[in-house]
C-alpha cells in the first residue's frame, strides 16, 4: 500500500512539470506597471526587485522565486558581456514555467 501511495505521489509531482509553458516578451518592473497600467513606461532595471512579464498584449507577474531568478539574470544577461556596447533599454525574456491567477510559477528564466 505505501508503494502505491509513494508512486501517486511521485506521478503527480512530476505531472506538474508536464503542464510547464514557455512565455516570451518584454520584462517590466511590476509595481510600476500596478501603478501605471503602461507596458511603455515600465521597463525593468537593474533596481527591479519585483518583475513581470507582457506577453501578446497580456501582463504576467513572476513569483517570489522568479523574481530572484530574473534578478540574477538581469544582471547577467548577454549584452553585459561587451562593455563597449549600450544596453537596450527594452529586456526581453523567455520563462519557462506555469501560469496559476496571473502568476507565473518560474522554472528557468533567460532575459536577453
Amino acid at each position: 500500500m505505501r508503494r502505491i501511495i509513494s508512486l501517486v505521489a511521485l506521478s503527480g509531482a512530476f505531472s506538474m512539470f508536464a503542464f510547464a509553458d514557455s512565455f516570451a516578451g518584454k520584462l517590466l518592473d511590476a509595481p510600476c506597471y500596478d501603478t501605471q497600467k503602461k507596458v511603455a513606461s515600465c521597463e525593468a532595471t537593474s533596481k527591479t526587485t519585483a518583475f513581470a512579464i507582457e506577453v501578446e498584449g497580456t501582463v504576467y507577474k513572476l513569483d517570489r522565486v522568479g523574481n530572484d531568478k530574473a534578478a540574477i539574470a538581469f544582471k547577467n544577461r548577454a549584452d553585459r558581456t561587451d562593455p563597449t556596447q549600450q544596453q537596450s533599454k527594452e529586456v526581453m525574456a523567455k520563462v519557462d514555467g506555469t501560469e496559476r491567477g496571473g502568476t507565473i510559477v518560474v522554472e528557468n528564466i533567460d532575459v536577453r
